[in-house]
């Protein structure tokens, strides 16, 4: 389970004082597909960076399975699989294999758990024919799935995803819409912030929305609907952001 209680984040530059994040809690459950919804500039790119152990809160805990992520990061890294956006994290120069062999190191795994691992993804996201090529001249789909790939090359319990289908073709967008059913299946744990309304109901359980830096909604999909008596997801988020309130 991850536990998140009265989390804030403030940002200082020399005159003002940002609060990107203000007393946000809630708890996932594990297994459980997460969508987090809100406008650019509310925060969402932060929470997933708190939980990720990347920032710290200014205020306030997150726990995963009891423990308090930023007292023992380290314990708690090996079970998270973080994809920020356009941040692919590869190296130009390395091929995707050896790209996967570094992170793989990072996370201790052993020569013969990364090589197992490697082929198993490589052939997961259809990358056998260029896993051998330097990513420097991939297209942008080639390099998405090294980069989904990374995120997934120590098995993690809990994956991060920050808008992943941004600037996508159809058919990568489809490829990432049908591995987060498969994780799904698997027992993962994924909280995934998005845009799209429709990819939202096609793969979340649950929804937590916010709105300059605070919650107005935490719940399941089918309550949303029934406290909004509608199942248009764009309305009611253009809703509740007006009314600001959970």
């Amino acid at each position: 389970m991850i536990d998140i209680q009265h989390v804030s984040r403030f940002f200082k530059d020399k005159k003002n004082t940002i609060e990107a994040v203000k007393d946000v809690s809630f708890q996932i459950k594990k297994g459980d597909v997460v969508g987090l919804l809100g406008e650019n500039g509310a925060g969402k790119t932060t929470l997933l960076r708190m939980i990720s152990t990347i920032l710290e809160p200014s205020a306030g805990t997150i726990h995963i399975e009891g423990i308090n992520i930023h007292k023992d990061p380290m314990k708690i890294k090996a079970k998270i699989g973080v994809l920020f956006g356009s941040e692919t994290g590869l190296y130009d120069r390395l091929t995707a294999r050896e790209n996967l062999a570094y992170f793989a190191k990072l996370y201790g795994m052993s020569q013969h758990e990364t090589k197992t691992r490697i082929d198993y993804l490589a052939v997961r996201f259809g990358m056998k024919d260029y896993l051998d090529r330097r990513v420097g001249g991939f297209s942008k789909g080639m390099r998405q799935k090294v980069t989904i790939a990374r995120t997934l090359i120590h098995n993690p319990e809990i994956i991060l995803f920050d808008e992943p289908t941004t600037g996508l073709d159809i058919t990568s967008a489809n490829m990432f819409r049908e591995l987060i059913h498969q994780l799904r299946k698997e027992g993962k744990t994924i909280i995934f912030s998005s845009h799209i309304m429709e990819e939202v109901k096609q793969l979340c359980q649950s929804i937590v929305m916010i709105h300059k830096g605070e919650m107005v909604y935490n719940g399941t999909i089918d309550e949303l609907y029934k406290q909004e008596e509608s199942e248009d997801l764009n309305y009611i988020f253009m809703s509740r952001i007006v009314r600001g309130a959970n």
